[in-house]
């Protein structure tokens, strides 16, 4: 289990960037960064409507040599801090899978 430390924070939520469009997946696409499912500043840019253009050179800078085809889609999850959580992705599509939310069976 990782913890990455540089994350945005708004209402007493933790900012989750996601990719839900089929095609491509954004941190799941990206295993050599795994910081960019919190990325901070691209959260912001998100949530303050930037056009693509502006984050994909952010991205370029902040991510060199990754691919960056879910961030066409990529939108925001909030949770509260602290909460155990994985990216499942299927063909491209991300969503979030919370501990606690999930029927889990032993053997």
């Amino acid at each position: 289990m990782q913890n990455i430390e540089n994350k945005l924070y708004k209402d007493g939520m933790t900012a989750i960037l996601v990719s839900p469009g089929y095609g491509a997946g954004w941190s799941t696409w990206m295993p050599s960064y795994p910081e960019c499912v919190f990325d901070p500043v691209l959260a912001q840019m998100v949530i303050d409507d930037v056009d693509y253009q502006q984050m994909l050179e952010y991205c370029e800078m902040r991510y060199p040599d990754a691919y960056y085809g879910g961030l066409e889609d990529i939108e925001i999850e909030w949770l509260k801090p602290g909460t155990l959580f994985r990216i499942n992705e299927y063909d491209g599509s991300e969503s979030v899978e919370v501990l606690d939310q999930v029927n889990w069976l032993m053997a």
